[in-house]
């Protein structure tokens, strides 16, 4: 008699069972896909695991950042200054700057973050103020069909959202965002559950927030809808009633409204119409921009034209560096760049609520939770102006676009999200279980404090409770 064939386990096994080798029953493919599962599970299981997802995520998104800067601003560059390679610098000079953020705030405790907070957000209320105050009364002493020449006080002045100290640039607005997530985080953790009081949640939140907001929003209407969006997701958190928010929306709603229609801000009105109906656009006028960015996302395909082999970021797309990065992504990394793009920042934004889940402290859920709703608010408002999904609003392209402000906020908030991953209560413990070295916690992060264990009550020998922790 001759031999059997000796076979394969996964053959075998089909033998064995074949419905399972059955490709419409599930098959082996199953089988791979459903062990696949469990090995993912178990690998998000781990302790650390939201505190090496968060550095994987936002280290990749920053290198990703680097290069397209490069990309989207080499030739122009070379061609104003003949130097390619200048704005990549400056980026690169505001990663180093953003990185001693994110190592200096992933060091910091919990109450140093809440008693900073107050002076956070009143320095982004004056700050605020001061690039508004300047720009309007260089607007009063500039041709009324000219461009504002910027008023100086000294080294001091302001221009298109920026204030300037010298050489030195700042975008308050960008530094609003960590500023008030921190400061609203506070008050509602001490507000607790009286927040679902009207008279808790007038004073003192609603009026500092609608001042800031009012403030950002006079030059800078993007990033007040990024801070709406984040303020709206504490409330949620802190669970704030429903029926508040219909009041709010009421209220967002006029004051957009407002902001829209406001004397010298047509571009607002422009870009809306533009939206609603781009086909009656005028595509050499307002629409100039969105129909650029269309061309380029037709242009790339599937795959893209070659890193660098963009064309329309050759003085043919505004803002190709800022605002329509994500353009020149799609232009010369096709579909397949997008995705990878689009993952990392969705893989961020399950990181970023997967640690406010599991944190045990309120203001750590309600920070976490703020920055993690102001980062993807500000990817999909940046993405859907792009794509022609919502109306062009002029912010940034978190870790990507270029601005160094905008790149130092988003790390220090990514390092307030790794202090509080660390603090998770599984994380901390096995910290503590392996505790590295003296130099190591002071180069890298000190140990977070063990999470309080839970009160039991028991009954003495004398009838008496007995509390044992």
């Amino acid at each position: 008699m001759a031999n059997k064939p000796i076979r394969k386990p996964e053959e075998a096994a089909a033998v064995a069972h074949p419905d399972r080798a059955d490709p419409a029953a599930g098959g082996l493919n199953t089988l791979r896909v459903r062990g696949g599962l469990v090995t993912l599970r178990g690998l998000l299981q781990r302790p650390l695991a939201s505190y090496y997802l968060l550095l994987s995520c936002s280290g990749l998104l920053l290198v990703i950042g680097l290069v397209m800067v490069f990309s989207a601003t080499s030739v122009d560059a070379l061609g104003r200054t003949g130097n390619a390679y200048s704005p990549v610098v400056q980026q690169g000079v505001g990663a180093v700057v953003g990185l001693g953020a994110f190592w200096w705030c992933q060091r910091l405790p919990v109450r140093t973050y809440r008693a900073m907070a107050p002076v956070g957000v009143w320095l982004a209320i004056l700050s605020m103020f001061a690039v508004d105050a300047l720009e309007f009364m260089a607007r009063l002493r500039s041709d009324p069909d000219g461009v504002p020449r910027p008023l100086h006080l000294g080294p001091v002045y302001a221009q298109d959202r920026w204030l300037s100290f010298g050489s030195v640039q700042l975008q308050p607005s960008e530094l609003g965002k960590l500023a008030l997530a921190v400061w609203a985080a506070d008050v509602l953790a001490r507000k607790g559950k009286d927040i679902v009081a009207w008279r808790s949640l007038v004073f003192p939140l609603l009026p500092v927030t609608v001042l800031l907001l009012g403030l950002v929003g006079l030059n800078d209407f993007g990033s007040m809808a990024c801070l709406l969006v984040m303020v709206t997701g504490m409330l949620f958190v802190a669970g704030v009633h429903t029926r508040v928010f219909a009041v709010l929306f009421a209220g967002i709603a006029a004051g957009m409204v407002t902001l829209i229609a406001m004397p010298g801000k047509s571009y607002r009105v422009a870009r809306l119409t533009t939206f609603l109906d781009p086909s009656a656009a005028d595509r050499n006028g307002p629409a100039y921009q969105f129909f650029r960015g269309v061309y380029a996302i037709a242009n790339g395909g599937w795959f893209g034209v070659g890193l660098g082999g963009g064309h329309l970021k050759w003085g043919h797309l505004p803002e190709a560096q800022n605002d329509f990065i994500f353009a020149v992504i799609a232009e010369e990394l096709g579909v397949v760049g997008c995705f990878v793009v689009l993952a990392l920042l969705a893989t961020l934004t399950y990181t970023g609520l997967r640690i406010a889940a599991r944190v045990d402290d309120t203001f750590r859920r309600l920070v976490a939770t703020g920055i993690i709703f102001v980062i993807a608010g500000q990817a999909v408002i940046n993405i859907g102006g792009v794509i022609g999904l919502m109306p062009i609003t002029g912010v940034p392209l978190p870790f990507i676009s270029k601005g160094g402000t905008s790149l130092v906020a988003t790390l220090a908030a990514v390092g307030v999200l790794a202090s509080f991953a660390r603090a998770e209560p599984a994380a901390a413990q096995v910290l503590h279980s392996r505790p590295p070295g003296r130099w190591e916690r002071l180069l890298w992060a000190p140990l977070p404090a063990l999470p309080a264990e839970p009160r039991t009550s028991t009954r003495g020998t004398a009838g008496q409770a007995v509390t044992r922790r």
